[in-house]
């Protein structure tokens, strides 16, 4: 056969033009799964829900003074919340976070009381404790290899032991001494505990703070190199290490910024009400990562955000106020909490499922 004679090579004619039948696999989701996906959804429409059953059971809420105590409870819970959230979010948990609050308010207030030193002093030293006990915790837990609800319900023991029997020796008292009339309390208290005026209510600094720190972990999860460490190690810590991320530094720093939140928070109690009482705290660890999980996290880890624990603190404020408001019985508060949690890991998990389906 000559060369003219050879059949020309196939060539596959150019796609139609108009819209092509998209290829499951590359299918793109919608905008509303796209949202629905974000862990923080569920918690959000849960926390609006919250507040227009409240806006009508109890209409003393639509006062600016009432929601201003709204937000004041959820600021005490909610920047706790956040180191929290961010450590579940890597894979981890803390029982000691409750006490742990206690322990540094009683380090800062029994120092600058026995010393009679400017309770700035007291302040650092305290933050230190806090810090120490936050890297005890994540030294331990990595070089032991133990469960993080082992070793922080051992920390969660000690602390308690320790914070009512050292305050009995120091003090004779189950308590810490009044230190308003020491030396930098007014500077500290305008930091840690002071209001500031909003058309004529009274806002709390902490709830600043509050939107200052989740907008810092917002921007730490979603734009640093240890942001994408956090949920690394949360979702397999090995493979983790196997492309070079910190896990060790990442879980300690995890531990120790628990204990900045506790520090915080600590010195809010201590300079709003000038003494503390060494027992309290316990059971507000549960408070903390109750929020975190309605907020959507996982107890897993690598998965969940700082935005979602926001809503879930409010929650647990405008539940705590709103039921008083209302004229109800109080003690319903921890079984609302209850129905809440069971409630929010139900939406939460459907809420994924709907993301994720196909």
């Amino acid at each position: 056969m000559s060369t003219a004679q050879q059949a020309e090579p196939a060539v596959t004619p150019p796609p139609a033009p108009g819209p092509q039948e998209a290829d499951g696999r590359t299918r793109q989701r919608s905008m509303a799964l796209r949202l629905l996906a974000r862990p923080e959804v569920g918690v959000f429409l849960g926390a609006v829900a919250v507040f227009l059953f409240f806006l009508i059971a109890a209409p003393s809420v639509r006062e600016g003074s009432s929601m201003a105590t709204v937000l004041y409870q959820s600021s005490t819970i909610g920047i706790m919340a956040l180191p929290v959230a961010l450590l579940m979010i890597g894979g981890e948990f803390d029982l000691s976070a409750g006490v742990a609050v206690v322990a540094s308010a009683l380090t800062a207030g029994m120092l600058s009381y026995q010393l009679t030193m400017n309770v700035w002093m007291g302040v650092i030293v305290a933050l230190v404790v806090s810090l120490a006990v936050g890297a005890f915790n994540g030294w331990v837990l990595m070089k032991t290899g133990l469960p993080s609800f082992l070793v922080t319900l051992g920390t969660f023991l000690i602390l308690q032991g320790v914070n009512l029997a050292v305050t009995k020796l120091v003090t004779g008292n189950v308590a810490t001494d009044d230190i308003s009339d020491m030396d930098g309390f007014d500077q500290a208290e305008a930091v840690f505990a002071s209001s500031f005026d909003v058309g004529g209510v009274q806002v709390k600094i902490t709830v600043v703070w509050w939107l200052v720190f989740a907008a810092l972990a917002t921007w730490v999860l979603l734009r640093t190199k240890y942001g994408n460490w956090i949920f690394a190690v949360g979702g397999n810590q090995e493979s983790a290490r196997a492309v070079g991320v910190p896990v060790r530094f990442t879980k300690i720093t995890l531990f120790m910024l628990v204990g900045f939140g506790a520090w915080f928070v600590g010195m809010h109690q201590l300079f709003s009400f000038n003494t503390v009482q060494s027992g309290e705290g316990v059971g507000q660890e549960l408070i903390y990562i109750a929020a975190a999980v309605i907020g959507g996290c996982l107890l897993t880890g690598g998965y969940g955000s700082a935005v979602g624990p926001v809503f879930g603190a409010f929650m647990f404020g405008m539940v705590n106020q709103g039921i008083v408001y209302a004229g109800w019985n109080p003690d319903w508060f921890k079984a609302f909490l209850g129905v809440m949690l069971i409630g929010a890991v139900l939406i939460n998990l459907w809420v994924r499922r709907a993301a994720t389906r196909r």
